[in-house]
């Protein structure tokens, strides 16, 4: 088949549920007889494998008709070396965008659709119908972009993870994590179950169940009606990140004054762990992915010197 560029086209993919549960059972029907022995229904898995299966494979034929096309599964997102003239696209649900996103350096990112009944998705906006006009859009620059801020987390031994949506800074397990939690030439050391950072895009996921379990808790006591606003979620491409503490213990040794505030260019959030082992940090959810942040560690918190960039 003759491709009109030689423009390199990055298809991110991940696995299907099946596929997790065949590498965990080994075969098809070991997985089946798991599944039906529990009550629930295997069709689905199937019916969900089946139809994302048939979107790649489209979805290659369509994009080898435009350029050259390099297949990527999700696990080997840490490293993939991207350049900078590719175009990448993702076909799956919102979290596979935003594991995406945080690799790339300004590149293109198209998100995909595969199964719009099943999945509504805000970071998949595209059908596969659509897939061809689109590349083509964005090789000729005739496309609209939303730039969307992350946040990065950067040790005092220099390593550096990113994030789309938010960061986990604590304990591995569910244990207390322990640490001086500096802002603002404010600090204290603190007791709690974890720090949240949240970046715009993430507003309306981790960040908000918080607020919203805060919000609960406070109109208990108080018997006052505070509500969370439908319309609070911050723009994608703000200026500034959030953070919550967790559960935070005040104690003699631990205090709980500085809860909850912003990050800004001049602020950065600064903490520095006393956790003897298991400390961690992570981003987006995929806990495989982490930075160990054990005692000594100073984690710097602050917005990305890089924005993505999702094509709308």
């Amino acid at each position: 088949m003759k491709r009109r560029t030689e423009q390199k086209l990055v298809l991110v993919k991940r696995k299907t549920r099946l596929e997790e549960l065949k590498a965990r059972f080994n075969t098809i029907e070991q997985a089946r007889f798991y599944i039906e022995h529990l009550g629930a229904d295997f069709n689905d898995y199937q019916q969900e494998h089946n139809r994302y299966s048939s979107c790649i494979q489209k979805a290659e034929t369509i994009l080898a008709r435009t350029g050259r096309v390099q297949v990527l599964e999700r696990s080997f997102l840490p490293n993939y070396i991207f350049g900078p003239y590719d175009i990448v696209i993702a076909i799956g649900q919102d979290g596979l965008v935003a594991n995406t996103l945080k690799y790339l350096n300004g590149q293109p990112l198209i998100g995909v659709n595969p199964d719009p009944a099943r999945w509504e998705g805000i970071l998949v906006p595209f059908l596969l119908n659509d897939l061809e006009k689109t590349v083509s859009d964005v090789i000729n620059r005739n496309c609209a972009t939303k730039n969307v801020t992350m946040a990065a987390a950067t040790l005092n031994t220099r390593e550096k993870l990113l994030a789309v949506n938010d960061f986990f800074i604590g304990p591995k397990s569910h244990t207390s994590a322990r640490y001086t939690i500096h802002l603002a030439g404010m600090h204290e050391n603190q007791s709690s179950s974890g720090i949240i950072v949240s970046t715009g895009l993430g507003s309306t996921g981790w960040l908000k169940s918080i607020l919203a379990g805060a919000v609960g808790i406070s109109s208990s006591i108080s018997q006052n009606a505070l509500k969370l606003q439908e319309n609070s979620a911050t723009a994608w491409d703000a200026n500034y990140l959030y953070f919550s503490v967790r559960e935070p213990w005040p104690s003699k040794s631990s205090k709980a004054g500085i809860t909850f505030g912003k990050i800004t260019q001049s602020t950065p959030l600064i903490v520095t762990s006393h956790m003897p082992e298991n400390g961690v940090i992570f981003s987006d959810g995929i806990e495989t992915d982490f930075l160990t942040f054990n005692a000594g560690t100073q984690a710097t918190i602050e917005i990305a010197e890089v924005q993505g960039c999702l094509v709308c």
